[in-house]
């Protein structure tokens, strides 16, 4: 992935050093299992343990001239290890290595995903509890529906990001998992209390079955998880977006001092921020479809996955850590404007207030379609020539039959529809 988007603590986990130190982790664990069942000596699994020692650049070299990543990994280990390299690495496969170390890289990436989720969380509930009482339009296909508040649009992001960290934490479970089988997975060359021993030590389970490798359904429903988490901040910024057009301008994302939104334009104060969020997204989801596609492989094992993984799951990791950051910093500093969402609020002339009257109406005696006839009739007008809505209705004298001007004066009260605002909170455990 493109260093812009990598922040040292997850581009760490996908570094060539953090691979092969997690390869060594793999191999000196089965040497430790080994080496418990006496068929390593005591004094061989104490030099392994002092001398194992990898360089990345050698491992790089000789993997250009050999062709195989996990034979230049070996080959650099016995160039360390001398006569005591034949203890390591027998009876394993190649995957037995990679797919066990690749798990506690994904273990490490997803603990990053998790803090950075949990902090989007919650600054997701600190702007919920501050606009909780701030009016604003509900919409609906982008038309105005009926009252609500600017804090129950950040409480709705706040409980799909609680989701997302229980699929994230679930499907962090998923690739929990390492292999030490052997070749098609049948332990011909090292028991299965082998295996046990050596994912407990590295604080993985092991799959309960497995071919030459461990089963990429399991990778899918990860990086699939990270295109959902994805797409959530996606529907964040897109709102942004929506909220920040000049027509509307109910909210803005922070702009820098010194930040220039145009080269044309000195005036512009773009939404670039989100705009990159929503951009970003789409290749997360791309990466999932991929994932998808390795699930499927040749018999018990072919490498069409390896390659793929080797984009995917770096890139959907540091891109998701990279949206996760950048959209907590626009919403710790977005601006909301209260008198904006004033001014849009009362902009359709109290036709938002129109299934309340309906409803009052059919409440009165009226048939509910007749009802609806004479709302929407006085509703178009107002619409039509920019009239109050409470006005016209106060002149119809089908309605004032039904309603008193009182009853009628009650039907365009916000609070009325607010009234249940902390019912909801109190679900969402914000109250």
């Amino acid at each position: 992935m493109i260093d812009r988007y990598t922040r040292p603590e997850m581009g760490a986990v996908w570094s060539q050093a953090t691979k092969y130190a997690a390869w060594l982790r793999v191999e000196l664990a089965v040497c430790e299992a080994y080496a418990r069942r006496g068929r390593i000596p005591p004094d061989a699994l104490a030099r392994i343990s002092a001398q194992a020692r990898v360089d990345p650049a050698r491992i790089d070299a000789i993997e250009a001239r050999v062709r195989h990543d996990v034979i230049a990994f070996l080959t650099n280990l016995e160039e360390a290890l001398g006569a005591d390299s034949r203890y390591v690495h027998v009876g394993l496969t190649s995957s037995d290595v990679v797919d066990t170390a690749l798990a506690l890289q994904l273990q490490q990436a997803s603990d990053l995903l998790l803090a950075g989720l949990q902090r989007l969380r919650e600054v997701l509930g600190e702007l919920a509890l501050k606009h909780k009482d701030t009016l604003a339009v509900g919409r609906t296909h982008g038309v105005h529906a009926e009252p609500t508040t600017f804090g129950l649009k950040a409480a709705v992001w706040y409980a799909e990001a609680g989701r997302n960290l229980e699929r994230l934490r679930r499907a962090k479970e998923t690739i929990r998992v390492g292999k030490i089988s052997g070749a098609v997975g049948t332990f011909a060359h090292v028991e299965p209390d082998v295996e046990a021993e050596v994912c407990r030590a590295l604080g993985l389970e092991p799959a309960p079955i497995s071919t030459q490798v461990i089963q990429r359904d399991r990778h899918a429903e990860y990086v699939t998880t990270l295109a959902i988490l994805a797409a959530s901040l996606e529907k964040i910024a897109m709102e942004i977006r929506t909220l920040q057009r000049t027509e509307i301008l109910e909210a803005e994302e922070p702009f820098a001092e010194g930040q220039k939104g145009s080269s044309a334009m000195p005036h512009k104060r773009n939404p670039v921020s989100s705009e990159q969020v929503c951009g970003l997204a789409r290749l997360v989801r791309a990466n999932a479809l991929a994932a998808m596609e390795n699930v499927a492989l040749w018999g018990e094992r072919d490498i069409s996955h390896s390659s793929v993984e080797r984009v995917i799951l770096p890139d959907s990791t540091i891109l998701l850590d990279y949206m996760l950051h950048t959209m907590i910093r626009i919403l710790e500093g977005l601006q909301v404007f209260p008198e904006r969402l004033r001014e849009n609020f009362e902009r359709s002339h109290g036709l938002i207030y129109s299934q309340r009257v309906l409803l009052k109406l059919a409440e009165k005696g009226l048939p509910r379609q007749r009802a609806y006839e004479i709302v929407q009739a006085n509703a178009m007008t107002a619409w039509r020539e920019q009239r109050s809505f409470q006005e016209l209705l106060a002149k119809d004298p089908e309605v004032t039959r039904h309603l008193a001007p009182g009853e009628l004066k009650e039907c365009f009260d916000p609070g009325w529809y607010l009234r249940n605002v902390d019912v909801i909170y109190r679900r969402l455990g914000l109250l």
